[in-house]
């Protein structure tokens, strides 16, 4: 009996060691949540622990209704946020539409010019003013400069002496002094007076015309109905009277700087004595106040034809 005691003690050592495995198994069955397994089915125990609501059926009906709210939210956000960026486009179509508009209107350049910073909000030093009368004019009146370009002339007055030639004449040399082209007013009627003689003797021409420029004094083309006196001496004849005719003034460089005339007159019109003039006369700027002139006239008459080719110095002023 002996014999088998220690035999006993360690089978029973082993039972209980298998019935506590077994016993602790069957607790971690009994307590190991069913739902956490991979499975697409929930167990007993998660039903259980669903309550008394908590049936599969109404478990599995309340699930679809949050994932159809879901779905409806989802839906309604996306159509929000669609609508919101189809407002903030058509927004700004029509925030273009309006400034394509307003650029496409027709600014006058009257208007535009006629708003210019206020003079006060312009910092500049007092003795720059002094010495600028174009800021002087500025800060007491803004000028209307298209007013300005358009009527402003485009040509100045002149004082002229230079060297005339007569080839009609023996190529006899003389001299010849004039002005052209003096401002009566702020219209566009003119005063010119010019006097040519040879050395010789033998050629004399003097005269005063008044040219009337029809259009603004400030453009590039213009034309001028010419009325005056005119007295004309050579070696077949002489004469004196009236002169009228017409004059053609083109500007390709403003304020003198270049310029091209072409005056077409008549000396004495209808009587015996009637000469024609026909002159063409350039002028080019050599500085702000002198440049280089130039004139070639042709003189008709019944009793022959005379010429006359000129060049000098104007002074503008």
């Amino acid at each position: 009996m002996n014999r088998f005691r220690p035999l006993r003690s360690r089978f029973s050592c082993q039972l209980n060691g298998l019935q506590a495995s077994l016993l602790t198994a069957g607790l971690v069955l009994i307590t190991c949540p069913a739902y956490g397994l991979p499975s697409s089915r929930l167990s007993h125990s998660a039903i259980d622990l669903l309550g008394r609501e908590g049936t599969l059926e109404n478990h599995r009906s309340q699930r679809s209704a949050v994932r159809k709210q879901e779905a409806e939210l989802t839906a309604t956000l996306h159509t929000q946020h669609v609508s919101s960026q189809r407002s903030a486009v058509s927004g700004q179509q029509s925030t273009i539409a309006e400034d394509l508009a307003q650029a496409q209107q027709p600014t006058s350049p009257e208007a535009a010019i006629s708003s210019p910073a206020p003079a006060a909000a312009i910092d500049l030093e007092p003795k720059l003013i002094e010495q600028s009368p174009v800021l002087q004019r500025w800060l007491q009146q803004v000028p209307n400069v298209l007013a300005d370009i358009k009527h402003d002339p485009s040509f100045r007055t002149r004082l002229r002496l230079g060297y005339t030639q007569f080839p009609s004449t023996k190529q006899a040399g003389g001299l010849n002094v004039g002005i052209e082209d003096v401002f009566l007013g702020h219209t566009g009627l003119t005063l010119s007076a010019d006097y040519q003689t040879a050395f010789n003797g033998r050629r004399e021409s003097w005269g005063t015309d008044l040219r009337y420029y029809v259009r603004p004094l400030g453009s590039s083309i213009n034309v001028a109905p010419v009325i005056g006196y005119r007295h004309l001496e050579t070696t077949r004849y002489a004469t004196d009277g009236v002169n009228v005719g017409l004059r053609l003034l083109l500007v390709p460089s403003r304020t003198g700087a270049a310029d091209i005339a072409v005056t077409q007159s008549w000396v004495a019109p209808g009587s015996e004595a009637e000469v024609g003039l026909t002159t063409l006369s350039f002028g080019y700027a050599l500085t702000h106040n002198l440049r280089l002139s130039t004139d070639i006239q042709q003189q008709n008459s019944r009793f022959r034809k005379d010429s006359r080719v000129g060049i000098g110095l104007e002074w503008m002023l």
